[in-house]
């Protein structure tokens, strides 16, 4: 084994160098904390995830299962307390400060969150004391064979210090420390998000509800309302809401404003009025032509209208769009079968044959458990052979 020389005659064994280097990427302490209530069918498999670190700290809001108990017996410090009146930002601020004051890195997750193997050696190649947080990449839903749907950037990794959760729901990190605010991205660090669909979500609306009261010019707190509104099917209040949204002078990202467009447009289409829906797609569309969701909303409206002309021209427009932009706005349908699905309608009824038989068997590829996609694929192929 060949020694390796250093300056002053120190010589290293390679096997030597080796352990010196990974003590070095080893120096930070790193905790992981979270908030839970009820989640006992999550805690070892998330346990599992997090053992990299070198402490698990748990506040636990009021379970009535075994979770407590669960995490307590996989090695998990559990605090108990209740948050009254609830909220997401209070509850994770009481999570941050049980945790000791030296550590380095502080690691906020969910229960039903999973970092992939890995993450600790990941953050740590590239964290550096200058830095205030980390970024990675968030999978916030699967396909049904498992691999990853929906992913953006997520940033709920930080310092010990000079960090408070603010709003009471969708909460974020705000950052009061001396030196400036930064963040590095984490390359190949995953976190992947399995939810539990039982759980209602009925708290997140008056908890938005407070958050705007609180925050009247937060643009992106007003945004979050407005499409709680139409979740809720509470369409005359989601368009006065993201009316406002556009009205703040710091909504400025172009893809967040065309959403707040979409969403209008689709509740003054629940509201029978197909002109206003259009001219706000015509409006998204001006904000925001690099992305496809509202290309996709007009060729739908068009497709209600039987404008096929409209149609086909979205379609097209669209397609052209080859990059996602790997936001949270992102619609998974728009990267779906859907628009070759209208796209093969409209140019049937337009009598392009070929190109709505080629239309057609993309959908189909795309989607194929779909029947009424074969069918069309069918019924189109004929045509385009009697055509011939």
């Amino acid at each position: 084994m060949s020694p390796t020389s250093f300056g002053g005659g120190c010589n290293l064994t390679s096997q030597a160098v080796g352990t010196a280097e990974n003590f070095l990427r080893m120096r930070y302490k790193i905790c992981v904390y979270a908030i839970c209530k009820n989640e006992e069918q999550f805690v070892d498999r998330w346990m599992d995830a997090v053992s990299e670190a070198d402490l698990v700290v748990v506040t636990d809001t009021g379970s009535t299962d075994q979770t407590v108990e669960k995490l307590r017996g996989r090695g998990a410090v559990v605090y108990t307390e209740m948050i009254s009146p609830w909220r997401f930002d209070t509850a994770r601020n009481v999570a941050m400060d049980h945790i000791p004051e030296d550590m380095d890195i502080c690691v906020s997750n969910d229960l039903d969150e999973v970092f992939e193997k890995g993450w600790r050696q990941q953050l740590e190649e590239v964290w550096q004391p200058i830095y205030t947080r980390a970024r990675y990449l968030f999978t916030w839903s699967h396909n049904s064979d498992g691999t990853p749907a929906k992913q953006f950037s997520m940033e709920k990794i930080h310092r010990r210090h000079g960090f408070r959760w603010v709003h009471p729901v969708h909460e974020v990190l705000e950052y009061s420390g001396d030196d400036k605010d930064m963040t590095v991205w984490v390359n190949g660090m995953v976190l992947h998000h399995y939810p539990d669909r039982l759980k209602p979500r009925a708290q997140y609306l008056p908890l938005l509800e407070l958050s705007s009261r609180e925050n009247p010019s937060d643009d992106r707190t007003m945004f979050w309302l407005g499409r709680e509104y139409l979740y809720h099917g509470m369409h005359d209040q989601c368009i006065s809401t993201l009316k406002h949204h556009l009205d703040l002078p710091t909504a400025q990202w172009d893809e967040e404003r065309c959403a707040s467009m979409r969403y209008i447009s689709n509740c003054y289409q629940e509201k029978n009025n197909l002109p206003e829906a259009k001219k706000w797609l015509f409006c998204a569309i001006a904000e925001c032509p690099h992305v496809r969701e509202p290309y996709l909303h007009m060729a739908r409206l068009g497709y209600l209208e039987e404008n096929w002309p409209l149609v086909f021209f979205m379609t097209e427009k669209g397609l052209r769009i080859a990059t996602k932009t790997g936001s949270y706005l992102v619609e998974l349908e728009s990267w779906g079968a859907e628009f070759y699905d209208l796209g093969a309608i409209c140019t049937y009824w337009l009598g392009l044959y070929e190109k709505s038989y080629h239309y057609a068997t993309t959908a189909w590829e795309l989607d194929p458990n779909n029947p009424r996609l074969k069918k069309n694929l069918e019924l189109i192929g004929l045509k385009r052979t009697n055509a011939l």
